[in-house]
């Protein structure tokens, strides 16, 4: 999609739709024909959130789309709107969209009209053959051609920026949605080289299992072993120009699909466990926005890949494995197989420099039932890295919410014949349990545990719909800006 913006004065030049924002108690904006004017007289527009209507004009169609309260309005419910005038846009064969942004409005709303259409305009088609929707020949376009956004002041560059990371976003669930049978370890390790290819300021490096067992990851290899797959670790850097600020370690859980190993899942819903990759979809495609808007920051992605499955040489329930840093678990339970993984990645991304670190997985169902898909659990040993993701996180939209570590849940996870237990029999703070278990690989650094098992898909938000969010993609842009002022 082209996106570009105009002032608002301006003709909105090819655009065959132009869209309009109406608030509580106000009438048309400036620049709208009489029609627009004619249509709120009669109630047919209304200004209810969401609420749209269309009337024809000056040779183009005018969508009228409610926003509510004009002291409520944010990037957010920004965002919200410009999905419903998105859904209504296609359904009327636009190719052009433009969007007369509200008098005052800032470039954050401006930015959340653009992230909201990107964002509502995905369509994952990558698997369906040709012609096997006949029906929409003649049918309206799957995809808008452009987007403008009219408004006052200086927004070509905030418009430009929210383009580059929704976008970013779309791609990661690009990478979410695709079947495990396409998206292998070694395919995300590939996605993973070319991006390093096309961007100059990225590059990347990837070591299969032998290199995994050399760097002495026993907790990573015991839950590739049970595939015949290769597992990949991905390590991504990007060194910003100017940089002066910490390196900000960007950590994802890649399991391609997960099974539960030995411990295997019930058969319903398994096959969402294609999305157990999430994590590492999100941080590739984060790192890799990072690199278009060149921030002046530099990062280091890390993602282990593999897949978590049942057979012969699976890893067994009551197996005792030795993580990099020397710590041995227990492994109680295969299907807790996330904290594996991420135990060793975190502590590489350590050795390779990172002085603040994140990682993003879906690591628990308990968070689903705790905060539902609202909110990602947040959890960490440093307040002000703590403070930074939650501010990013309400700038993005990609809202979270911090659970606490206490050394109390760091005994429910002593192990008995090991150090660590990756699943205690206690059904207690389940997500906090796995945050206290990751804890004990990141040492003194500043570190913080995403859970985004309840966001990463099926989130509901209005300007993603169902299957893949890309959640993550533009709160770690958010938090990676931050640390550019």
């Amino acid at each position: 999609m082209r996106v570009s913006t105009i002032a608002t004065a301006t003709a909105p030049g090819d655009a065959d739709t132009v869209a309009v924002g109406v608030f509580d108690g106000g009438g048309a904006p400036a620049g709208s024909p009489e029609q627009v004017e004619e249509l709120l007289g009669s109630r047919e527009a209304r200004t209810t959130p969401g609420a749209l209507a269309l009337a024809h004009a000056d040779g183009r169609r005018w969508l009228i789309v409610g926003l509510g309260p004009r002291e409520r309005f944010d990037a957010e419910r920004a965002r919200v709107a410009a999905a419903a005038a998105c859904g209504r846009a296609r359904e009327i064969s636009t190719r052009t969209l433009c969007w007369l942004l509200p008098q005052g409005a800032g470039p954050e709303v401006a930015a959340g009209i653009v992230e909201g259409t990107v964002l509502a305009d995905y369509r994952f088609d990558r698997a369906k053959g040709a012609g096997a929707s006949p029906e929409e020949g003649d049918g309206p376009p799957k995809r808008l051609e452009g987007l403008v956004v009219a408004g006052e002041g200086e927004l070509q560059r905030p418009v430009a920026q929210a383009a580059v990371v929704a976008e970013a976003a779309n791609r990661a669930r690009d990478l979410q949605n695709r079947p495990a049978n396409d998206l292998t370890p070694s395919a995300l390790a590939e996605h993973a080289t070319a991006m390093a290819a096309e961007l100059e300021l990225l590059s990347t490096e990837v070591e299969g299992r032998s290199g995994i067992l050399e760097r002495g990851m026993g907790a990573f290899a015991a839950v590739a072993q049970g595939s015949y797959e290769e597992p990949a670790l991905i390590t991504v850097r990007y060194r910003g120009p100017g940089a002066s600020g910490p390196v900000l370690g960007l950590v994802g859980k890649g399991v391609t699909f997960d099974s539960g190993g030995i411990s295997l899942k019930p058969s319903a819903k398994m096959s969402e466990m294609k999305f157990d990759m999430s994590g590492a979809a999100s941080v590739l495609e984060a790192i890799a926005a990072i690199a278009r808007l060149e921030l002046p920051v530099d990062v280091i992605a890390v993602v282990g890949a593999t897949e978590n499955l049942p057979s012969g040489r699976s890893v067994k329930p009551g197996d005792i494995v030795t993580a990099a840093n020397g710590i041995t678990i227990e492994v109680n339970n295969t299907d807790a197989e996330g904290r594996l993984v991420l135990a060793d990645c975190l502590s590489y991304a350590i050795e390779q420099g990172a002085e603040r670190v994140v990682d993003l997985a879906t690591l628990t169902g308990a968070v689903i039932v705790a905060l539902g898909s609202t909110y990602s659990g947040l959890m960490s040993n440093d307040d002000e890295l703590s403070q930074r993701i939650l501010d990013a996180g309400s700038r993005s939209g990609e809202i979270v919410w911090r659970l606490p570590l206490h050394e109390e849940y760091d005994e429910l996870i002593k192990g008995t014949y090991g150090d660590l237990n990756n699943a205690p029999e206690a059904r207690k703070a389940g997500t906090i349990v796995g945050g206290s278990f990751l804890h004990r690989f990141v040492g003194e650094v500043p570190w913080a545990h995403l859970d985004i098992a309840g966001s990463a898909w099926e989130l509901g938000r209005p300007y993603v719909g169902k299957g893949a969010s890309g959640y993550g993609v533009r709160l770690l842009v958010e938090l990676a800006r931050s640390y550019t002022t």
